[in-house]
Order: C-alpha cells, then structure tokens, then sequence
C-alpha cells in the first residue's frame, strides 16, 4: 500500500527524535521541491507542523488548555528557534542582556530570547506569539 507523500513526511517526522525543527532540504529523497513544500504547507493546516519562518518548520502539538497549536519542544519556541538556527548553519551567540544574567552581573530575568548572530541572517522566527530578537 503506498503513502501518500503527505503521510511519508508526517512519518518522518513522528520518528526523528533528534530534532523538533525541519527544513524542506530534509524531505528532498521523498519528492521534488514544490511537492515537498506543498505537503509541508498542508501539515501545517492539520495541526502536525508548525511553521516557525521561511522554510522552518517545527513539530507541533496542540494546548490542552487553549486548544492552539503551539511548538512541541522541550524548551517550547525559544529551543526551536536556535536548533533552527544550527541547522542552518548560522553561528550565533547568546546575547548580552542573557549573558549578563548567566554570569551574575545582572538580576534582570531576560524574557525575550535574543542572540547575537556571526554572519548575516535576515530571516524572521516566530511562532506568532514570540519572535526570536537578533542582535549585530
């Protein structure tokens, strides 16, 4: 019986441990580019995905108290957000006011994720709520 190209991913998915963030580059053994990237679009409609940016996607789950789906991440969006970023291969950093508080220079708790970034990144990562904030 075969899958559909939708299932085949979904699959993948439900079976990578190692990461809750994927690009369309990690489906390309399955099919061509634009059916990869259809298929994508359409797990995001059914919930099993989230779309985090251009080309970054994440694994979803949904609230069981609000009932939104939301990235299903340890560490929620803001661990997605930076393996997100090591699988693009962008060096990055955490950022000052983050460093300050991790070192004991600061006892202001940082509640926006922010990173200080080694090449240039124009891309935005959000999960409509938070956005990872970049630092030059």
């Amino acid at each position: 019986m075969d899958q559909t190209l939708k299932q085949r991913i979904r699959t993948r998915v439900s079976r990578t441990k190692k990461t809750d963030v994927f690009i369309p580059r990690d489906f390309a053994d399955l099919s061509g580019g634009d059916q990869v990237l259809r298929a994508l679009r359409a797990l995001v409609k059914d919930g099993a995905l989230i779309r985090l940016g251009y080309g970054v996607y994440a694994r979803a789950v949904r609230s069981r108290l609000s009932g939104r789906v939301m990235v299903s991440s340890s560490n929620g969006f803001h661990g997605a957000a930076l393996q997100a970023l090591n699988k693009l291969g962008v060096p990055w950093e955490q950022g000052d006011s983050t460093q300050a508080y991790n070192l004991g220079q600061s006892t202001q708790v940082p509640v926006n994720l922010t990173v200080k970034v080694g090449k240039r990144f124009s891309r935005r990562l959000s999960d409509g709520r938070t956005e990872l904030r970049v630092e030059r």
